[in-house]
């Protein structure tokens, strides 16, 4: 005999049923919640897709490629010679050939001392070397007689040595006029104040008829090429920065024309009042146009490597 439930017990059959379905599956959410990891905040998210390797994808590289920057700063143009030319002797300027202002070339005339006294003395040295000289000949010939009248006896040896110490006399009087005459050659050709570099003629200090003194300037010469270019970098660049590097500068006498030129020094300190360091580039100029004094406008490359994952 068959038993059946009532229809009043049926509901609470189903009840149970749903229960005990329910407390079955809690185990196996559980299981899924902890196996899935919560999800990170929105401000890491785009972090941890570059930090998280791709199983799939190619290898990340050891370096990022690098980049160039430009940096752009301010300088001064100036010559690396500056020379405060002094005459190497005292006179009175005979002429001036240069003015403040003008171009001039290594070894071209500046001025001239008045030369008409180291001219004569010229003339007296030259004229005391032909007689040392001839004195000295004389003087040979009557040793070298003396010399083979001694050999066959037919001379004393006093006189043999008086004849010797006379010819020695004589070629030291030669040797003596020949530093005389070269002694008044360079005095006139020192008279003659020349340019010592390529450059312009920064002051004139100096007129004809004024009495020069050993050291007084008659002028200031300013080297024009090649020319540096000073300009200081800020202390965060000092690893970016090194000679050999490409400079370019622009000045305002000629806008729209970049200069190019090369980092020949690199300071190895920092100031510490501006937290900078000096950098010096130098610029060929061969045509002259950029001077010393001028402001000039840097840029400089760098090579700057990205950070990873940009």
């Amino acid at each position: 005999m068959t038993l059946r439930p009532s229809q009043a017990a049926l509901p609470a059959l189903a009840t149970a049923l749903a229960l005990a379905l329910a407390a079955c599956s809690r185990p196996a959410a559980r299981a899924a919640a902890a196996a899935t990891p919560p999800p990170l905040p929105a401000d890491v998210q785009s972090v941890a897709k570059v930090a998280t390797p791709d199983p799939g994808g190619a290898p990340t590289p050891e370096a990022a490629p690098l980049t160039e920057a430009r940096l752009s700063l301010t300088g001064e143009l100036v010559a690396p010679v500056r020379s405060n030319l002094v005459p190497r002797t005292g006179g009175r300027v005979g002429r001036v050939l240069v003015d403040e202002g003008q171009p001039v070339r290594k070894g071209q005339p500046l001025l001239e001392l008045e030369t008409e006294y180291l001219k004569l003395d010229l003339d007296r040295a030259t004229a005391e070397l032909a007689r040392a000289e001839a004195a000295a000949r004389d003087a040979q010939r009557d040793f070298e007689r003396k010399k083979a009248l001694s050999v066959k006896g037919s001379v004393s040896t006093s006189v043999y040595d008086r004849s010797e110490a006379g010819s020695q006399q004589a070629e030291a009087a030669r040797a003596a006029a020949q530093a005389g005459l070269a002694l008044a050659r360079q005095r006139l050709s020192d008279a003659v104040l020349t340019s010592p570099v390529d450059g312009v003629v920064a002051a004139r200090r100096t007129d004809v008829g004024e009495r020069l003194t050993e050291g007084t300037v008659a002028f200031v010469v300013e080297q024009t090429a090649p020319l540096k270019l000073r300009f200081r970098v800020p202390e965060r660049y000092v690893a970016m920065v090194k000679s050999g590097q490409t400079v370019k500068a622009t000045v305002e006498p000629y806008p729209g024309t970049e200069f190019e030129g090369t980092l020949s020094l690199v300071s190895a300190s920092v100031d510490p009042a501006t937290r900078t360091f000096l950098a010096e580039a130098e610029f060929p100029n061969r045509d002259h146009r950029l001077r010393p004094g001028l402001f000039a406008r840097v840029e400089l490359a760098l090579e700057t490597a990205p950070l990873r994952g940009k």
